[in-house]
């Protein structure tokens, strides 16, 4: 199914002006590479997130489109980032996808693409380029789920310079002030090297069903320290 957003009314305007686009296509029918893809790439939002949790100055999307021109529109030739952040917006709007002349000329400050041998030579071409050039991006990053060593990124200032890893092989997103790093487990039944987040001391960046349960065995390990020193005193913890 094809959503569009309804047409605009536009009056009072200079002479030569000449309104955006108002026949926006949001889906192009076209799935992620694989399910590893689709797991990666809501491991990051729903990450990110947690992360920002009880904030709403922030906008974090995935695999959708992001507007930013009339040529774009015309060609329906460009796929949304699989992961992509903006922040100091209001975070709360519903959107089908980014379209930047409606968001005061924003555009993304943080873009992670999710490759595969399909999509590297975009991603390392066209898209990196594009960011680069012309939505400025600050910090770019691309990881294959399916290799551990694939992890690349590039900060902006006044162009590209690629980011050196760390001993560990994370990589650092000064935009986000988090680390990019890989963690091997299983998530959603599916057991691969994960791109997940980090703070700055090194801590992965839980997702929610992560954090909650850190925060049941924080209150199991207060229950049972409990219980220890009342047995100490003489007490049955059972009884009180």
């Amino acid at each position: 199914m094809v959503n569009t957003l309804p047409a605009q009314t536009v009056t009072d305007e200079p002479d030569g002006w000449v309104a955006p686009p108002t026949d926006l296509i949001f889906d192009d029918g076209v799935p992620l590479e694989t399910n590893q893809h689709r797991v990666a790439m809501n491991v990051l939002i729903r990450s990110y997130q947690q992360y920002r949790a009880g904030q709403t100055d922030y906008y974090v999307g995935g695999n959708m489109f992001v507007y930013y021109s009339s040529a774009q529109v015309k060609n329906r030739d460009f796929r949304g980032p699989d992961f992509f952040v903006v922040l100091d917006v209001e975070g709360t709007h519903s959107r089908q996808g980014w379209v930047v002349w409606d968001e005061g000329g924003r555009y993304p400050d943080v873009i992670i693409e999710l490759m595969s041998p399909s999509t590297a030579k975009v991603d390392l071409g066209f898209k990196k380029q594009l960011y680069d050039k012309t939505f400025k991006t600050q910090d770019y990053f691309v990881y294959n789920p399916f290799d551990a060593n694939s992890l690349q990124g590039w900060h902006r200032n006044s162009a590209y310079q690629e980011i050196t890893p760390n001993e560990r092989g994370w990589l650092w997103c000064e935009t986000l002030g988090l680390w990019l790093g890989t963690w091997t487990g299983t998530i959603d039944r599916e057991t691969e090297s994960w791109l997940r987040f980090y703070d700055t001391e090194g801590k992965i960046v839980p997702l929610p069903e992560e954090a909650a349960q850190q925060r049941a065995d924080a209150a199991q390990q207060r229950a049972d320290r409990l219980a220890a020193r009342l047995r100490e005193l003489g007490e049955d913890p059972d009884q009180i």
